[in-house]
């Protein structure tokens, strides 16, 4: 099992400390260090800008966001990082939500598993340096009966093939990132429940496209902080955590309440929700069992958190992505340095 990092949203005053942070992790040996974007922060400005002050980590879009950019420009954007970083870039892509989509690109949310694959489809074949041509229900390249013609990609990629990712977390899109990708960014993972939750749904993606798990990169997301009181540090994580079951998404199309729901935590969900919408975001944040985010981080000692790193490696994860926690940089880069400790104390480094 790999490491990797993930800095989250540019911008929100943490910004030297996250480039530090990248630079500990390049010097630690980290595999992977992931940057997001929703509707501040952009992803491949902030890669980019990772990328020129880093030696070897590899750089990763955790996500850029499918509604934001046409698939042409996306692809324009991936083999121009590729080529930038010399090979250490990773696309990764997702729909986002309905609010986003909607309410910041002003792009209908629907079908969104169907979008995303003609997406994929013209992406991989615009990086294929071949004269762009495509119908779909999406998109269609040319448009027909104008002055276009297929055109084909100019820059030249560090790789023919750029590693491919997709954010998923039903089951219906985790079966086809399983087909299509060469990973998955999951979040909110617990190793007690990935296979049911997750791995299934990818494993029976990979079977309907003639592949095998072998090469297919398993990559949660997961808190990771230090500290004696596991209880007390679990609740850092309350607000997080009620955030995205709570009031990421709508009532009847939030992804991630599902989610806790299909982990047992049905009647906690609800409340989660009912609370954070309500807009008792306190009391959403004290409804969120302890146990569910002792589930979905790494918290407590070294023994501890190694303890946590093997369920997830005999689970199936193969890039386990950190989000070191603290107060103050110090304290992250302390994170940081315990994630590599505990992966050798547990014999996984």
């Amino acid at each position: 099992m790999r490491l990797g990092i993930n800095l989250g949203y540019w911008g929100a005053g943490m910004d030297g400390d996250n480039l530090a942070v990248a630079q500990e992790a390049d010097r630690l040996g980290y595999d992977v260090c992931w940057a997001a974007e929703a509707y501040g922060s952009d992803a491949p400005t902030v890669l980019a800008w990772v990328a020129a002050k880093t030696e070897r980590i590899d750089v990763g879009s955790a996500i850029m966001q499918i509604p934001a950019r046409q698939p042409a420009m996306t692809a324009m954007t991936a083999a121009t990082l590729d080529s930038l970083t010399g090979g250490r870039f990773r696309l990764g892509l997702g729909v986002s939500g309905p609010q986003v989509s909607e309410g910041w690109y002003g792009v209908k949310f629907d079908k969104p598993l169907a979008r995303t694959r003609e997406y994929v489809e013209i992406v991989r074949k615009a990086m294929t340096r071949e004269r762009l041509s495509y119908e779909g229900e999406h998109w269609t390249l040319p448009l027909p009966g104008g002055p276009g013609k297929p055109i084909k990609l100019t820059v030249h990629p560090e790789r023919e093939h750029i590693p491919l990712y997709i954010a998923a977390i039903g089951p219906k899109n985790l079966e086809q990132t399983g087909e299509i990708a060469d990973g998955a960014l999951l979040i909110f993972p617990s190793a007690a429940h990935l296979e049911e939750t997750a791995l299934r749904h990818i494993r029976a993606g990979r079977e309907k496209a003639g592949l095998t798990m072998d090469g297919f990169d398993v990559c949660p997301t997961v808190p990771l902080a230090l500290g004696d009181d596991v209880d007390a540090i679990a609740d850092v994580f309350r607000p997080y955590t009620a955030l995205y079951v709570g009031g990421m998404g709508s009532r009847k199309q939030n992804f991630y309440n599902q989610l806790a729901q299909r982990m047992g935590y049905e009647k906690e969900a609800a409340e989660i929700q009912d609370k954070y919408l309500a807009g008792d975001k306190a009391g959403a944040a004290a409804a969120v069992p302890q146990s569910l985010i002792d589930q979905t981080s790494l918290l407590g000692s070294v023994e501890r958190i190694s303890e946590r790193m093997t369920a997830y490696a005999e689970a199936g994860v193969t890039t386990l992505t950190l989000a070191p926690a603290g107060f103050t940089l110090d304290e992250r880069l302390a994170a940081l340095r315990a994630g590599v400790e505990a992966m050798e104390l547990a014999g996984l480094a």
